[in-house]
């Protein structure tokens, strides 16, 4: 499941418990700067096996929700 692998994810990559992120987490609130979205946006291309993230792309993503529906359009491509 997407949603369920992103949040360990995240949870790994800012040092938080899987049960303090949801859909609604906003990635500001998780402490992300420009560079903690870079350094995101690798392990998710490594993770899910999808393209480079573009910087619109990373741009439009402010909550996991919204993470979670750009990783389900890239993988349905």
């Amino acid at each position: 499941m997407i949603y369920k692998r992103l949040v360990n994810l995240l949870a790994e990559q800012f040092g938080l418990e899987p049960e303090e992120i949801s859909e609604d987490t906003d990635l500001e609130e998780l402490g992300a700067d420009s560079v903690d979205l870079v350094e995101l946006s690798m392990n998710l291309e490594e993770e899910f096996g999808i393209e480079e993230m573009g910087e619109e792309d990373i741009a439009s993503i402010h909550t996991v929700g919204d993470l979670v529906n750009y990783l389900r359009t890239q993988l349905d491509q």
